[in-house]
């Protein structure tokens, strides 16, 4: 039993598997972080966006037909 425990514990043939799924899990991991962030930027422009343009009428005076 303690020649089997020796060798199992010498034993690395797993241990670059172990390297690869942490790593992907830091790769996913910053992945949502990033997209979280271009989300929320993206949402506030394009909301500024929308209000610029509805503020605007198509002959180009720059000014709303409601106005």
């Amino acid at each position: 039993m303690n020649k089997f425990l020796n060798k199992f514990r010498k034993d690395e043939d797993g241990a670059v598997t172990v390297d690869w799924v942490v790593l992907t899990a830091a790769v996913v991991a910053l992945a949502g972080a990033a997209y979280t962030s271009i989300s929320s930027g993206t949402t506030s422009l394009t909301e500024s966006t929308g209000s610029f343009i509805s503020g605007k009428s198509p002959s180009g005076s720059g000014e709303s037909e409601a106005e």
